[in-house]
């Protein structure tokens, strides 16, 4: 033995040389299974108010997730009835007022309801203030801008220089012509009782816009982008419509 070191007591000195008895070990297996088993008769509870915790979470987060659509659904409901009642309002004035004569002849081309004929009719005012359809285009804002260098033209984006809610009303009416070349019942009630000049003109314009967007979906990437094209022609269709005699 090292100087300075403390002997151990002999008990321990005789365990550390002799090891468990089969008595100690029996013990000690005793002991690991009675916590074992205290252990396995409280997981389950254990678990059970986990899972209890767990599905009253969900309860309540159910219930403010349905709080919320309610309300958004009320607020939905009312902006709704709040338009309804606009729309109604302005109905008057599809067939009354100076805009009556461009209502009937706007809303006789497909995609454009007679609340968009209106709104196309009121933003634009006198016709004949635009001596072409391109300065009519230029006015909506639907013309693609130009960067000029030398003898090359390089063609961006529209300039969105003009009237904003004609071009909105232009470009969602533009998405009617995605589709085939048809009179539904819709627009034959719209041309009920209009000039059948009007109406050749509105078949016109409705088959080659129709054939153009699906030229143009067969070649671009962008729908977006194919719908401000086919918009732009619409207003070209439409300023002629309006200044034809």
């Amino acid at each position: 033995m090292k100087e300075g070191r403390q002997p151990l007591p002999k008990a321990i000195e005789g365990w550390r040389e002799e090891g468990f008895t089969l008595v100690e070990l029996m013990i000690v297996v005793l002991i690991i299974a009675i916590l074992i088993t205290l252990a396995m008769a409280t997981f389950p509870a254990a678990r059970s108010r986990a899972q209890d915790r767990a599905a009253q979470a969900d309860v309540r987060n159910a219930l403010s997730a349905e709080k919320a659509h309610f309300a958004d659904r009320q607020a939905y409901t009312q902006v709704g009835a709040e338009l309804a009642a606009i729309e109604a309002d302005l109905a008057h004035w599809y067939t009354h007022g100076p805009f009556a004569d461009a209502v009937t002849r706007l809303a006789a081309y497909r995609g454009v309801a007679r609340l968009g004929a209106l709104t196309i009719a009121s933003e634009v005012g006198d016709w004949r203030r635009f001596p072409a359809a391109r300065t009519f285009m230029g006015f909506t804002g639907l013309v693609p801008s130009e960067y000029s260098s030398g003898e090359s033209v390089h063609r961006g984006r529209i300039t969105k220089a003009g009237n904003a809610h004609l071009r909105t009303q232009l470009i969602e009416s533009a998405w009617a012509y995605q589709h085939r070349a048809s009179l539904g019942a819709v627009l034959r009630r719209r041309q009920d009782g209009v000039d059948p000049a009007t109406a050749a003109r509105s078949w016109t314009a409705q088959q080659r816009l129709c054939a153009r967007f699906r030229r143009l979906s067969s070649r671009k990437t962008s729908r977006n982008i194919v719908t401000v094209a086919i918009a732009r022609e619409l207003a070209g269709f439409l300023w002629a419509e309006m200044t034809a005699a």
